[in-house]
Order: C-alpha cells, then structure tokens, then sequence
C-alpha cells in the first residue's frame, strides 16, 4: 500500500494542505498541532550527549518514547481529518513522516484483517537521520538505531489498527547495512516482545468523549467539524500553556486550599473556577458567586455577610449572604481587586475565622466555604499603592494560578471555535456547515484583547450573520470592527512554500471594488508606475506608515518594499 493508494485521492495535497506557515505568529501547524522546523544536526547532538551521558539503553527509552507520542498524536489528527478507516491511516501515516523530514518509507508489502487481527507490514526506511547520525558519531552499531522511527511507527499503527502491534528494525544502515527495514507484527508474534514495550511504555487507546473542531478543507475550500477529545467541565483546549493550568488545577483540586485565579478580562477564569469546584471533594455543594466590581460599595457587605430584618431602611425580612449560601461548597470572588477597603478587612476576619456576622445582627455564623478569587489586577501593585490590603492579599494568594491569554494558546482556537459554533448553531436553530480556511487563518492570526469572550461573541456574531447549511467566512466574524493584517504560508506537493493571505480587515467591501478602481485609473491615462505608486501609498497610509504590515497586504518582502519606496521617492524628487 503506496501513499498514492487510490483509496486517499491526492494524499499528498490533502496533507500539504494541513501544513501551515505562520512566521508572524512564530508558528509552524500540522493538522493545528504545533510544529517545530528543527536542525537536524542540533538533535543529533543532543542525542550523543545523551547516550554518552545516560547510556544506550535509557537514551533510547528517551527517543522511543518521543516517536511513540509523535506517532500517537499523528494518527489521531489523521483520524479526524480523514476518518477512521485502517487502510486510509496505512497509506498516509508513512507518507506523512516522510514529510517531516525523519525517513523516507517504502512499503514492501502490507497486509491485514482487522477482523481476525492480523497484520503484516514490510517497509525500507532510506535518509533515516537516526541511522545517519548514529554511524556518523559512534560508528558501526551492534544494534539498530532508529529509535525514534520505531516508537512513532508502533503508535501510529497501533493506534490504527485498534489492537497492539511492534515494529522492529530488522536492518538499519547504522549497523552497516545497505539500508534500514522495520516489520510491522502484533505484539504476540513477536519474541522477547516485553524488552520492546519496556522502552515504549505503551499507554490505552481509549479515546474520552468526543467535542467537535474544524477539520480537513473540501474541495471549495471550507472547513467542516469534526469530532475531537474535550476536556472536563467545559474546558477546551490543547496546548502546552492550557495543559499546564489544567495540571495546576488537578494538583490542587483534591484539596481546600485557597486559589487565585490571574490573567487578563476575557480569559476564562469563572470557568476555571467552576471546573475546580467541580473537580474537588467539595462537588456535591453549591457553587455560588460574586462580581466584586457589579455591586455598589456601600452594597458589598449585605451581599457577603447577608442581612437581618431591619438592618436599614427597606430591609423587611432577613437573608442570607454568599457565605452562608456558599456552606459547603465554593465562594468564587471575581474582580477582587474591586473590592472597597473597609471590606477588605471584614472579608479577611471571615476568612481567618471561619465565621460570618449579618450587616444588623449580632449572631456570629459558622460557614465552611472553599475561597477561590480572581483578578485580572496586578494584586502586589495594589498593595503597594495602598488600594489592597497586604495581609487580605497573601490569605487569598496561597495557590496562585496564571490562565494564559487567546493569543499565547492559539493552538486553542479551532477547538474553541468548533464549541461555540455548535452551542450557537444549536440556540439559534441553524445549522453551520463550517468555517473557510481564510477565516480560520485570520482568526488564528488576530491579536484577541477580548480572549476567549471575543471569539465566544464573534462566533455568536457570526453564526447569525451566516446562511444556514453556509460556512462562517471573514465577513461574518469579522464585522464589528475588529482588524487583523496576517499573512500565512502554505506547502505545495511539489514542496514549494507559498503565501495564503495578504491580509484581511473588517473592510471586506474594500476588495469588491478593485477591479472598477483599476478600470477608472486605466481609463486616467495612468500608467502602471503611477498605479503602483498610488497602490503603495494607500498601504502606507492604511498601516499608518508602517512598512512591514504594507508589504504584507501587498504580498511583498520588507526589502521588496523598501526598494518600491525608495524608487517612488526618487522618481518624485525633482533633478538638480
């Protein structure tokens, strides 16, 4: 079974265009997995000072274990994007590493039922880096060296194939052979197997309940949802920055300690909070909160503490506050950084005590609540300017937790986006077929103030803007003002990089009138240097004089840029 397998058209092109190209961004995505383009001499480095440093066996345990999960993730995004199909993953997992720049794979002859659990896959592996590397620094080996094309092979057809299977490299040109071969075989046909595994250490195929997310370009150039893996209690996400919050939130779940929750407007940090109550041993009890900001000052005690009949005028009957509201469970304080001074202080004597006195009454209240408090303020700057209370400050600051913003987990988005689409979709009564690849470009480039709760409105914004059965396209996200100038490449078959974008604003009405502004300056008598100039001076001027977001819009270089403008000014500076 070649990649070019009839059975996955254009498999090449189809991959290729999972490939994206962000330098403005920092960003290298793979089937919206994020990539690192890599010297291959640094790894190989790394890899020599490892084995001198650890030894043979755990430096491969180390690299095995690296392709296992690069395997595992591969086969699961090409699940998503392709289906489910063995046949379709056999073809393209190769190909796919093969793209990466690792090793070039040739099938010899691959078989399988699924059915009877039989499988049998025969492949040379030529331009491996491993084997290149190894016989380059250590010379001939006693043992194969493709560590990492092993681990990532085992994972992506186990995971493929639904049941365990191990590759082993029968001959590897680090051993002095004329090339590297691996074979595929169940883990049962194999002997002495379990040394294999131990390097491996391999996990459950056992996906969790699945969410939706953008998936593979059609042939018009929209992208569909597909199903993907959540995470818990609303929570979506799958960076490295949304992975170490929700690491931080399982550490300190099981406990009652104290948390506060940093980071910008916008980001999530209720939601956060509710997931932590959701997660702890306080689950079974309310979950109650309060905005700190929305309620008057002179307000702010009744809706802590409570009220008893007659405290002040119009108190006719007695309640209770969040506190007592709060027993048992958890007391979400947003916007604590709003909270007036005088009470500060009362909210710190309740904390340290425990207990709780209604604004008018006398009678102390035991209350058993977990705190967890949010700001996007910088807390120790308001300590020092006197506007936060130093010692209220370190009782709340006992388990701090930073929530990243939108544009520092851009991994983040099409998850997001696939959420948001169908919550709407599904509040509206219309059903969106999708979103254009010129969309979700521009959202992965735009700079989000707002974070998650911008993308949340946009979405909402856009699925009623769009057609039923349609796709959400620029037009319809971007149409309240927002502006984003980005510029994305792509990867051809023939392995070529080219530009996707040149740019996209809120003014979307601006590129339905180029072609009857082009007509009226020809028809000007204008020649095409004074067409050029007046082109580049309406980019300068939209980018306020900036040259590098000019050139972008114009799909220009920085120095191609500077040279037009070099030649302009010339060309309009009168001779001596």
């Amino acid at each position: 079974m070649h990649p070019s397998n009839p059975g996955v058209p254009n498999a090449d092109q189809r991959l290729s265009e999972r490939l994206r190209f962000a330098p403005d961004t920092g960003h290298i995505m793979l089937f919206d997995q994020r990539m690192l383009l890599m010297h291959g001499f640094s790894m190989a480095e790394l890899r020599r000072e490892l084995v001198e440093r650890l030894g043979a066996d755990m430096a491969r345990g180390v690299f095995t274990r690296l392709g296992y999960q690069q395997g595992l993730a591969d086969h699961r995004r090409v699940r998503d994007a392709f289906g489910d199909d063995v046949a379709t993953a056999v073809s393209l997992g190769p190909r796919l590493r093969d793209m990466e720049g690792y090793v070039r794979n040739t099938p010899l002859e691959v078989r399988f039922n699924q059915d009877a659990g039989e499988f049998f896959g025969d492949f040379t592996w030529t331009s491996s880096w491993e084997a290149e590397a190894h016989l380059q620094q250590f010379g001939i080996s006693g043992s194969p060296a493709c560590w990492m094309n092993v681990g990532y092979a085992t994972a992506f057809a186990t995971s493929a194939f639904g049941r365990p299977l191990l590759v082993r490299e029968v001959e590897c040109v680090a051993m002095g052979h004329a090339r590297c071969r691996a074979v595929i075989r169940p883990v049962a046909e194999w002997p002495n197997a379990e040394t294999d595994l131990h390097f491996m250490q391999v996990e459950d195929f056992v996906d969790p309940p699945m969410q939706r997310r953008p998936s593979e370009a059609s042939a018009d150039g929209e992208v569909g949802f597909e199903a993907v893996s959540p995470l818990e209690h609303e929570l979506v996400g799958a960076s490295t920055a949304f992975n170490s919050v929700v690491y931080l939130l399982k550490r300190v779940g099981q406990t009652d300690a104290t948390v506060l929750f940093l980071g910008e407007s916008g980001v999530g940090k209720e939601r956060f909070s509710r997931a932590l109550h959701q997660i702890g041993r306080r689950a079974g009890g309310p979950f109650v909160s309060l905005n700190c900001a929305a309620i008057p000052h002179d307000l702010v005690e009744a809706e802590l503490f409570g009220v008893d009949r007659g405290a002040f005028t119009g108190a006719s009957v007695s309640r209770p506050g969040r506190f007592e509201r709060a027993h048992g469970g958890t007391l979400f304080l947003d916007e604590i950084g709003s909270l007036p001074l005088h009470a500060q202080g009362k909210l710190l004597r309740a904390l340290q005590e425990r207990e709780v006195e209604r604004v008018g009454g006398s009678q102390l209240r035991k209350v058993d609540v977990r705190i967890v408090a949010a700001t996007n303020e910088d807390l120790r700057k308001a300590v020092a300017e006197g506007r936060f209370r130093a010692d209220l400050f370190f009782r709340l600051n006992v388990f701090p937790i930073r929530i990243p913003p939108l544009r520092d987990r851009r991994e983040d988005i099409p998850l997001m986006l696939g959420v948001f689409v169908e919550r709407f979709g599904q509040r509206f009564g219309k059903r969106i077929r999708g979103i254009t690849r010129n969309a979700l470009d521009a959202l992965w480039h735009y700079d989000w103030p707002g974070n998650v709760r911008e993308l949340e409105n946009m979405v909402e914004r856009a699925v009623i803007l769009a057609d039923a059965d349609g796709a959400l396209d620029v037009h319809h996200l971007f149409s309240g003002g927002e502006v984003t100038d980005w510029q994305s490449f792509s990867l051809l078959p023939s392995g070529d990089v080219v530009a996707r974008g040149d740019g996209v604003a809120a003014h979307t009405a601006a590129g339905e009138a180029t072609a009857d502004a082009a007509a009226s300056l020809l028809a000007g008598g204008r020649t095409l240097a004074d067409i050029e100039e007046a082109v580049i001076r309406a980019a300068l001027d939209r980018h306020g004089g900036k040259l590098a977001p000019a050139a972008r819009e114009l799909g220009l270089g920085r120095g191609q840029m500077q040279y037009r403008v070099a030649r302009m000014r010339r060309r309009n500076t009168p001779s001596a």
